[in-house]
């Protein structure tokens, strides 16, 4: 099915039928047996199940609920759209003007952290990348199109351009009416009131965690999380010291602190 119309529409939440993934754009992906035999997971065949339960994407590394292919031998794991994801994307109505391959393994970005055009999280697996520019998204977000209409809300929702940033470096842009948050990433606007979707929002419902009750999982920042066990290892360093030294510390301390209130009495007496 050639699709030929950037303004295309999709809807996302939905339940979608046993080996049905429709990307918005072509080619189809066909039509699969109860079993399949991944690439990626060889050793084993694995069927697709739905579990309202929340997993990790063994392909792309991210979370997912619902709708997954499992491996009845091993906990490997996959969305649904990963396992039946097209070599190719042809005019994708996100990125129409040149081709996206899909690549299994991450792209390496250099220095900086290869992120998604779409909702600006890193890409840690599998993704969707342009064989002419830069452009990349998670195979998630390539379920996404410039138009969409989400369960949630009762109008169809369009894709804004891409964001900037004010002049001291804050992003501009809208507050998203689910996470009524600002922040990177594409952006959905209704095109009757003034409801504003995060891209990485629509994501949850694509992804399963929406319809499965899954609200606010994201991975952890690491800097966040090397902050906290730096602050950790200082406590556990200083307790640890003190702990050792015992009581002698402890009695300087009293000691130094009574001479102190010696000497300001003495002061007091002689003036």
């Amino acid at each position: 099915m050639d699709q030929h119309h950037h303004q295309q529409s999709s809807t996302v939440g939905a339940r979608r039928s046993t080996h049905q993934v429709e990307f918005p754009t072509s080619p189809e992906v066909p039509q699969l047996g109860d079993e399949i035999f991944h690439v990626a997971h060889p050793q084993h065949p694995i069927s697709q199940t739905h579990l309202p339960d929340l997993f990790t994407c063994a392909a792309c590394k991210e979370y997912g609920a619902g709708e997954r292919f499992t491996c009845s031998d091993c906990d490997y794991q996959l969305h649904d759209f990963c396992a039946l994801a097209p070599p190719t994307l042809k005019r994708h109505p996100i990125h129409p003007v040149h081709k996206i391959m899909f690549f299994p393994k991450p792209v390496k970005g250099g220095i900086l952290k290869s992120r998604c055009d779409i909702c600006a999280k890193p890409t840690k697996g599998c993704v969707f990348k342009c064989t002419v520019c830069s452009f990349q998204m998670h195979p998630c977000c390539a379920m996404l199109s410039t138009q969409i209409n989400i369960s949630v809300h009762p109008h169809t929702l369009r894709l804004l351009p891409m964001p900037g940033q004010s002049s001291n470096g804050d992003l501009t842009g809208f507050v998203c009416s689910e996470c009524n948050r600002r922040r990177s990433g594409r952006v959905y606007h209704c095109t009757i009131c003034d409801y504003h979707l995060h891209a990485v929002c629509a994501k949850n419902m694509v992804n399963g965690l929406q319809a499965n009750g899954i609200k606010g999982k994201e991975k952890p920042s690491m800097l966040g999380t090397a902050a906290r066990l730096a602050s950790q290892v200082v406590i556990e360093f200083i307790g640890g010291l003190i702990e050792g030294l015992g009581e002698g510390v402890g009695q300087v301390l009293i000691q130094t602190a009574a001479r102190g209130r010696c000497y300001i009495n003495r002061s007091a007496r002689s003036a």
